[in-house]
Order: C-alpha cells, then sequence, then structure tokens
C-alpha cells in the first residue's frame, strides 16, 4: 500500500472511531444543523469585483480569492458541554469533519477562482438547546498531508495546496490593488484560467496574473516548520497555524458566522511588502507581513502578545 493511501486509510478509521459514538447517540434522538457563514468587508458584503479600502494604509485592493476550510466544528450546550457536529458526508463541500467556504464566485477579478459559491455547513447534533459554536480554521493533522491529488472533495482542490510545504493552505484570500484589476483581467483571458473546481477531480491554478504591474497581496495560512521526508509525509509542523474559534451567544438557527476580511487586515498595510519575502503573508515566522494578520487570528507569531480573534464574529 502506497503512503497516501495508507495516509486515507488511517484518518478514516481514525474518523470512523471518533464518530461511531457520536452517530449511536444520534440514531436515538438528532437534529440537523445548518451553521450559516458570509465573508463581509466591514458592514459591506464580500463581492468579487468589488473595490474596497483595506488595511491599515486604507489601500483600495479588488478581492481575487476569498476561501478556507474549517473543521473539528462542536456546539456548546447550555451547561457549556461542547458536542461535536457530525457532517454531512456529501462528496463534494464537507469530508470527514472538514467543510470548505468559498465565498468568491469567479466573477471579476476573482477569474481564478470557482463558479460554485459555499455559505454552509450542515450536520448534525442531539436535539437540545445550544448557545455557542466552537470550531478550527485549518485541516487536521491526519487529513493536511495526504496526496491531494488522489484526495476526496474538497481535499483534492489543489489551488488550496501547498506543493513545497505538502500542506494545505488552510485560508487563501488573494487581494490586488484596484488600479491593476484590468491588466489582471487580460492576463487571465491571455494565458487561460482553469476553475479547477470540479469535485470530483479538482485542478490547480495560479494567481493568473503574470504581466501585471501592481505587485498583488496574498494572505495563506497553513502549517509551516513540518518536518519533511523524501520518503514519508510531516510527521510533525513546529508551527501548526490552526486557530480554534470560540463563538459565544449564538443560536444556529437565528445567527450567521461572520467572515471579515477588514477585520483580518486592519492591522498589516496591503500597500507594503517586507524585502526578500513572499507575497503579501504566506505563514512565514520571519515574514513581518504576518504580523498582525496572526494577531487577527488569534495565532501566536514570535514574541508578540497573542490577543482574542476578530476575524469572526457572530450577527
Amino acid at each position: 500500500m502506497q503512503k497516501h493511501q495508507l495516509a486515507l486509510a488511517l484518518a478514516g478509521a481514525v474518523f470512523g472511531l471518533t464518530t461511531m459514538s457520536a452517530q449511536s447517540a444520534l440514531a436515538i434522538e438528532s437534529q440537523t444543523v445548518t451553521i450559516n457563514f458570509a465573508g463581509q468587508v466591514g458592514d459591506e458584503a464580500f463581492a468579487c469585483g468589488e473595490t474596497y479600502a483595506l488595511g491599515a494604509a486604507d489601500t483600495p485592493i479588488t478581492a481575487m480569492d476569498f476561501r478556507f476550510y474549517v473543521s473539528q466544528m462542536a456546539l456548546i450546550d447550555e451547561a457549556g458541554n461542547e458536542v461535536p457536529l457530525v457532517l454531512q458526508q456529501d462528496g463534494k463541500w464537507q469530508h470527514q469533519d472538514v467543510a470548505l467556504l468559498d465565498f468568491e464566485d469567479k466573477s471579476g477579478a476573482c477569474g481564478n477562482g470557482t463558479p460554485e459559491t459555499r455559505t454552509q455547513v450542515v450536520g448534525s447534533v442531539p436535539a437540545g438547546e445550544y448557545t455557542g459554536l466552537k470550531f478550527t480554521l485549518g485541516v487536521p493533522f491526519n487529513l493536511n498531508h495526504i496526496d491531494s491529488t488522489l484526495a476526496p472533495s474538497p481535499l483534492n482542490l489543489t489551488s488550496m495546496w501547498w506543493n513545497w510545504n505538502f500542506g494545505y493552505k488552510f485560508a487563501r484570500i488573494d487581494m490586488m490593488p484596484a488600479i491593476d484589476v484590468a491588466r489582471v483581467r487580460q492576463s487571465q483571458h491571455d494565458h487561460g484560467s482553469h476553475d479547477g473546481h470540479d469535485h470530483g477531480s479538482h485542478g490547480g491554478h495560479g494567481h493568473g496574473a503574470h504581466g501585471a504591474a501592481a505587485q498583488p497581496f496574498a494572505i495563506h495560512l497553513g502549517s509551516v516548520g513540518c518536518q519533511l521526508d523524501a520518503a514519508e509525509a510531516p510527521v510533525v509542523c513546529s508551527i501548526p497555524n490552526r486557530p480554534e474559534v470560540m463563538l459565544s451567544d449564538f443560536d444556529p438557527a437565528e445567527n450567521v458566522v461572520i467572515a471579515d476580511l477588514a477585520a483580518l487586515v486592519s492591522g498589516t498595510n496591503l500597500s507594503e511588502n517586507q524585502a526578500n519575502t513572499a507575497i503579501g503573508c504566506m505563514s512565514s515566522p520571519e515574514d513581518s507581513d504576518c504580523a498582525g494578520i496572526m494577531q487577527s487570528l488569534g495565532l501566536p507569531f514570535n514574541d508578540q502578545p497573542t490577543v482574542e480573534q476578530s476575524f469572526f464574529t457572530v450577527e
């Protein structure tokens, strides 16, 4: 058995063991729950093609991508207990305990994205009253280092995969200075763009901004410091970069989880990029462009104090 097949088999076994007891309880009495998400930019709904003034310098930008994975979702009952949400295995947006949220629709500057969007996570919990929500932004370690070209959807999106790091981009948010959007669109047309979102067999794609005069700003969150071996998948990553999000006063029947791009970059100057580093923030601890973003995510970054995340709120 090849290593990626073994990894998938082990991941499936772990997931099966952890969900058997939950499924047994659900068989007695359960309720289907839909957790709704919305991509926003401050008070505005996120939309491809719109221009927003963002970051510490109020840089006019147009977003080119806005997607992220969530996992290990649980509702909080009135006694404060965490009750795992057993996700529907739809073969498309949700696999095991991982779900993909996708707010771009391939229109406008998002030409390298995908036509379909996804703004909800659907699963089951025992019937009852729930007052809070907890989840992780990212892909669990046991699934993070499988072969993305053979993985089930939505983990077969190679546009959400780091070849150099053999792991997933937990979040992918690409931005371009608004003045240069027309050049990006022309470049995408000239070079061709592939949406890569056929859920049976996702294809990969890059930024598609070759020849553009302005420099984009990308936020790609993922585990770094992973110990790689030529024959084996990583066994540990020194910087996991999986923020746990706890939201109180959340009623799944009434509330929406807001992912606010403006809050994420509020402390970051999108007009600048540290010399000799990747564009934007690629999760490197050596890249100062990540400092404000990691703080907004509630993640440690070098010696700066860790504060409560501000990217996700309840509405």
